[in-house]
């Protein structure tokens, strides 16, 4: 670390959230702009495409918004600094633990190529036998071949989104982030992109940046010396083209064992930064024409850009930001966040950069869901597409013309009339179509859930009374989505209403979608804001096997040896064939005050139970069988036993598990008879998904039951465990 460089220190910008936010979505552009065709050769793309000018999914086929390793593993890794504490003093063993939190094996983030073959799923098995890093991603444990391919690249820019303007603190966060995988010149190179990160929120020259950037890496490195070459031919080369042959020749793939070394490919990131001289768009065709790793390099150099040259940077080209409406997937173990978007991902990142300077940000609007706050921002509304209401919204877009103080959503509507209706919707869950998407899975849950009351304040202006109301679209027994309608209320003028309505129970399908819906009688046009939309309290809803259909089973997170049913019944079985604790959870880490309540039969089990409070795959508490007794285990990365009873429990036969959590009190029943209840430090109150834990074994049970925990109208004496 260069910890003398003058441009390494200085106060947070006043514009940070906005530049992070740009920076996350010139990220999530990069990779669905790159995906599609990433791998390609230059030759081929040049033959099929000529160039990459914008989005050619379409052409190929494929969906835009997708789930990506790239996006995953940048936002989720990020996510030591929530689990460990905002500290400049992360260390790479704690982000390794964050891996094994939030990593489903073989199932999320990751490339799961095999040991040896895939740096990142090698690493992971390193970790997982217990390996800590940094030794779970060096040259002597992997070798160079291995340690030395891409991956560390494509998931560093959250270390610099942290630092703005610091890239002394960039560079340690983001060395320590790196070699949980990574070593050698894969490392340098994530170096240098996190710092460049850093820097472009203070310094818009792209020689600067690398100037600075460049400092943090020996200069004897090969990524050094190629980044010197690069710089030195792209002042005298004309055409990036010529630039990139001599860089093929230099550095290309036949020099580098591997399946994708990170060499060529950074080379590719600096050439499009320096031959698009700080265009977003005219980098990010330089860098996706080039060929090789695309959706990674295009997303780095999105990324940089977005920061360098904020929001007003997507304005000098296509339309970048419309079609990607902030959508993105973080598919891990903390199910209920898989479907987010760029402006709730934008201050979780930006709240950590704060932190680790003793500030605080917080959160816009009360902290609603939905707030549209930051300038373009849509947070995934979209029109209805359906036949009854398609083309009668005919845009949306975010606005502060009305409001110079406060941005809002807006969807301008015509031609309303009899069975024609204006709606706009985001996700809670996956459609249809998603949960076919191949590449990189979905692990998820539902953000909504019955039981829940959800909160908008909107407004209509139209040119006539029009009935307004929140909607929601879930799944049915045939696994489609069907309407489910809050009442309605009829607006005559242009004044903001606050809608409220508890979501109700419809045979426990997943919501995929909740929106808004206007309709009129006669003939009306006009449009509809919202300022915001939101959804609070515990459910009140049985997870379990729904009638008919098979998406219930996708709304839980999966990481069991086998989670399936049992022929034509409401029973399922869970079930763990090694030496390892296997969890199934469902719901979202804001839920808290809740009673769990299943009925589990244990089937030549070691260990198995329910779990509450749950925020990944080693962070939860679990009230389980173990020999000859009930436990209340607490695992925040290791396990310790909080209680325990002696309990002479029998293969085969059916106990009805209960647990209650409130503030930081957890109790404990069996069968109606409360055994174990405590009160535990964990900082703050107890909050997260519910499931089931199995350690070598196999379980039945028909699903857990939620309901609401009121403190008000219950009396508990708690012990406290020290």
């Amino acid at each position: 670390m260069n910890a003398s460089n003058p441009l390494s220190t200085g106060p947070i910008p006043v514009d940070y959230i906005e530049r992070v936010y740009a920076g996350v979505l010139g990220k999530i552009i990069g990779v669905y702009l790159g995906r599609p065709f990433e791998g390609w050769s230059y030759e081929k793309i040049r033959s099929e495409f000529g160039q990459i000018d914008y989005y050619v999914h379409e052409r190929l086929g494929v969906p835009l918004i997708v789930s990506d390793d790239d996006i995953s593993g940048t936002f989720t890794f990020l996510r030591a600094l929530e689990d460990h504490g905002p500290t400049s003093d992360i260390s790479s063993k704690q982000i390794g633990q964050t891996w094994l939190n939030y990593i489903i094996e073989n199932k999320t983030i990751l490339w799961w190529g095999g040991i040896g073959q895939s740096t990142e799923h090698t690493a992971f098995l390193n970790l997982k036998n217990g390996i800590d890093a940094p030794d779970s991603g060096s040259i002597e444990t992997n070798g160079s071949t291995v340690a030395e391919q891409i991956g560390a690249q494509i998931f560093i820019d959250g270390w610099g989104l942290v630092a703005p303007g610091n890239p002394d603190l960039a560079v340690k966060l983001a060395g320590e982030a790196a070699c949980v995988s990574h070593d050698g010149e894969a490392v340098y190179a994530a170096l240098v992109i996190a710092a460049m990160v850093s820097m472009a929120f203070v310094e818009p020259d792209i020689d600067k940046l690398l100037d600075c950037a460049t400092s943090y890496i020996p200069s004897e490195s090969i990524v050094s010396t190629m980044i010197a070459d690069i710089r030195e031919w792209s002042s005298v080369d004309f055409d990036w083209r010529v630039t990139r042959q001599k860089l093929e020749e230099l550095f290309g793939y036949h020099k580098f064992p591997g399946n994708c070394h990170v060499v060529p490919n950074h080379g590719v990131i600096i050439l499009a930064l320096l031959h698009g001289k700080g265009d977003f768009s005219e980098s990010l065709r330089i860098a996706n024409s080039c060929g090789w790793d695309t959706d990674c390099n295009s997303a780095n150099v999105g990324c940089i850009l977005g920061v360098r040259n904020g929001l007003v940077g997507f304005e000098t080209g296509p339309d970048w930001r419309g079609p990607v409406a902030d959508r993105l997937f973080l598919p891990t173990a903390d199910g209920g966040r898989c479907i987010t978007d760029a402006v709730r991902e934008s201050y979780a990142v930006a709240a950590m950069g704060h932190k680790l300077t003793g500030s605080t940000l917080a959160g816009p609007k009360d902290g609603a869901r939905f707030h549209f706050s930051l300038s373009g921002s849509v947070q995934g509304f979209v029109s209805e597409q359906l036949v009854e209401s398609r083309g009668v919204v005919t845009r949306i877009f975010n606005t502060s013309e009305i409001e110079p103080d406060s941005r809002t959503l807006r969807a301008d509507f015509r031609y309303l009339s009899s069975g024609r209706f204006a709606r706009i919707k985001t996700a809670t869950f996956a459609s249809p179509e998603k949960l076919q998407m191949e590449g990189y899975g979905l692990q998820m849950c539902p953000t909504l859930y019955p039981g829940q009351t959800v909160h908008a304040r909107v407004r209509v202006a139209a040119n006539s009374a029009v009935e307004l109301r929140l909607y929601l679209r879930q799944y049915n027994h045939l696994d489609t989505l069907t309407h489910l309608f809050a009442p309605s209320l009829t607006v005559e003028n242009t004044e903001w209403n606050s809608l409220s309505w508890r979501v109700p129970e419809e045979g426990g399908y997943p919501i995929a979608e909740i929106g808004v819906e206007v309709s009129c009688d006669g003939r009306a046009d006009g449009f509809i804001e919202i300022d915001t939309l939101d959804w609070s309290g515990a459910p009140d809803v049985t997870l379990a096997r729904t009638e008919g259909g098979d998406v219930w089973q996708r709304a839980w997170v999966d990481a069991v040896d086998e989670f399936s049913v049992i022929g034509n019944s409401s029973t399922f079985q869970v079930i763990q064939n090694r030496d390892e604790i296997g969890l199934i959870a469902q719901g979202t880490s804001e839920w808290e005050s809740y009673t769990a309540t299943a009925l589990i039969t244990p089937w030549i089990v070691r260990r198995c139970g329910l779990i509450v409070g749950c925020r990944g795959l080693t962070r939860y508490f679990a009230f389980v069988f173990a020999k000859n007794e009930v436990q209340l285990i607490q695992c925040w990365d290791s396990e310790i036993v909080l209680g325990r009873e002696p309990f002479v429990w029998n293969q085969d036969q059916c106990y009805q598990f209960n647990v209650t959590i409130f503030g930081n009190h957890i109790f404990c029943s069996m069968d109606g008879v409360e055994l174990l209840n405590c009160i535990v430090d964990v900082g703050s109150s107890i909050s997260g998904m519910v499931g089931y834990f199995v350690e070598r074994g196999r379980i039945t049970t028909e699903g857990i039951i939620i309901t609401p925990f009121n403190v008000e109208t219950e009396s508990i004496e708690m012990e406290v465990i020290e």
